[in-house]
């Protein structure tokens, strides 16, 4: 952290989503606009009701076997694929930062991951083969598989880290908490290495039901900051960060990508599914002014953008607040377009995405947007590959019952 005794740098990157099985993939379709939203039939099978089709993004490929071709072992069903995206990514961004195999990962690391549900996909088949088979017997791995921290235990084994491992889940702000809590380990001198990020897999039939019994799905696509917006779309997949000490960093000649300069937390304390004007900003402002860019300077802005019709104009509201006077100058973009929301993974995908975009000076755009709506008046990047002069990230989560993360990075010198 900027102000804090030990800076925390971004030194690798993972990621895995229906974009891409990586982090070229999945940046080159958002900065392209290549959205991965499509229709999907989802059959419950004889016990269940019909079949239904419903929008979500879904990751391509065989991703057991990507698993066991990446890692170099057999994975088979011992993991749920939330653990199996978490594992992936947390490979991707390990070799990024050349720490694979590092000494430092068995002594001075952490892994922090965050997710919003735990093994849905085990816990549907287990209750069809329970309810609906009449089964007696479900398979004997059943309870590994939907612990909530069975893929920080993965990723711990997989890559011999034996420092502080926990899960953390707030709903749609679980990568930012875990983020937060990764970098306050180093930032303590527990740490000088954290794994920090999330996976979700929850486009089941039995839980897409569920979603859409809050009617806040679009049957359509995401269409974020839009007039005529109605919802949002679910995605999956995962991703990773490896958050490091500037010091230890600098120490080894490590590539930098960025500094995590800004945290910002905060609770409504006031609805389940509603949001609070007042949690966003204060989330934000504590964000933005630890790491010192409410001075004028451009920032880009990931927004949380759902694409419902309260929670984006909830934001675009906290956004004028914020940034006062030159809310016009900052570029927003809104990438649950293109890859869905992601739930717990939301927050470390779209810091995946914005990071690149930092990185390369342009901005990926916003997707199906049909018009102004003039509760949503922003500066939003709508063509593929904008321009922008931002060396600042805002990345912004608010999730059901009010958890609130802002983290602002900023590029290095």
């Amino acid at each position: 952290m900027a102000s804090g005794p030990r800076r925390v740098v971004v030194t690798g990157m993972g990621a895995v989503c229906a974009l891409g099985n990586d982090i070229a993939q999945t940046w080159a379709a958002a900065r392209d606009g290549r959205g991965a939203i499509a229709p999907h039939l989802f059959d419950p099978g004889p016990n269940g009701p019909a079949p239904h089709t419903t929008p979500v993004a879904l990751v391509n490929g065989d991703i057991v076997g990507l698993a066991e071709t990446t890692l170099g072992r057999r994975i088979g069903a011992s993991l749920d694929p939330f653990a199996l995206y978490a594992l992936l990514t947390c490979h991707q961004a390990l070799t990024q930062s050349g720490l694979m195999g590092a000494e430092v990962l068995k002594t001075r690391s952490a892994v922090v991951l965050g997710h919003g549900f735990a093994g849905i996909q085990t816990l549907e088949l287990s209750y069809e083969r329970f309810y609906g088979q009449k089964s007696a017997r479900v398979h004997p791995l059943t309870v590994p598989r939907v612990m909530v921290s069975a893929p920080v235990s993965a990723v711990a084994m997989e890559f011999c880290v034996r420092g502080p491992v926990f899960a953390v889940s707030s709903a749609c702000s679980s990568s930012g908490h875990a983020i937060a809590q990764a970098a306050a380990l180093i930032t303590s001198g527990q740490v000088d290495v954290a794994l920090a990020g999330g996976s979700e897999a929850i486009a089941t039939p039995a839980c897409l039901r569920a979603w859409e019994g809050l009617q806040a799905m679009s049957p359509t696509t995401c269409r974020p900051f839009s007039r005529d917006r109605d919802g949002m779309v679910i995605g999956e997949g995962g991703g990773a960060l490896v958050l490091e000490a500037l010091d230890h960093a600098e120490a080894r000649g490590a590539p930098i990508i960025a500094e995590l300069a800004g945290i910002g937390l905060s609770s409504d304390a006031f609805h389940l599914t509603q949001p609070s004007l007042e949690g966003a900003v204060s989330a934000m402002t504590a964000a933005c002014a630890q790491a010192g860019v409410l001075d004028g300077r451009p920032v880009l802005i990931s927004a949380h953008g759902t694409g419902t019709p309260l929670n984006d104009a909830n934001e675009a509201a906290a956004i004028h607040a914020v940034f006062e006077a030159t809310w016009k100058t900052q570029p927003v973009i809104a990438t649950k377009s293109a890859h869905g929301h992601l739930i717990g993974a939301a927050s470390v995908i779209q810091g995946v995405i914005g990071l690149m975009a930092l990185k390369e000076a342009v901005a990926p755009p916003i997707l199906n947007w049909l018009g102004e709506d003039p509760h949503c008046d922003l500066n939003l990047m709508l063509a593929p590959a904008t321009p922008i002069a931002a060396r600042s990230l805002l990345l912004n989560a608010f999730a059901f019952g009010g958890l609130n993360t802002a983290l602002v990075f900023t590029l290095p010198d």
